[in-house]
């Protein structure tokens, strides 16, 4: 992941770009080409429009990723508690674990007492309840408590193609 914000200026067919793309992935650059045009009155080829793309995923504008249909995994909530008396000996090693381990699709950083938080999938609460067992085992000095929760009726799981618009508005 990057630490910093794209180096990227957003013309307006950029935007309508990600837009199509998030609402529907897989649409090919000539289609894109063709709903620019159409819907946008953007007269470009899809020549433009695949190097557009290109050089937005290089820039790291936005990241792909293949996130499972929820119901083929339990998706859970992980909070990390630290242990202040080992932090400086052992974030980096508890931290890695997190981040590189198989069952974890997103990992960020946050304020207050949980500072570390993950959404993790698992295939049974079982398998779920054995990870952390085996994370406690490993990594318990520096970790003071997970908390974890169960994330069940997914509502909503998708990037609104509404939120792009505000990369070009005239207020940034």
């Amino acid at each position: 992941m990057v630490d910093e914000t794209p180096d990227w200026e957003f013309k307006e067919r950029d935007v309508h770009i990600l837009r199509e793309l998030a609402d529907e992935p897989q649409r090919s650059s000539r289609q894109l080409a063709g709903i620019l045009e159409s819907e946008y009155d953007i007269d470009v080829s899809h020549v433009t429009v695949s190097e557009s793309i290109r050089k937005m995923r290089e820039e790291e504008v936005f990241r792909e990723a293949i996130v499972p249909n929820e119901s083929l995994f339990n998706f859970a909530l992980f909070e990390f508690k630290f242990n202040p008396e080992h932090f400086a000996d052992e974030w980096y090693e508890a931290m890695v674990s997190i981040r590189d381990d198989e069952h974890t699709l997103f990992y960020f950083l946050s304020d207050g007492e949980y500072q570390w938080k993950s959404v993790m999938m698992f295939q049974t609460r079982a398998a779920e309840s054995r990870w952390i067992h085996e994370f406690y085992k490993e990594h318990g000095r520096v970790v003071q408590n997970v908390r974890n929760s169960v994330v069940h009726n997914v509502l909503k799981f998708q990037t609104d193609p509404e939120i792009f618009t505000e990369l070009h508005a005239d207020d940034r």
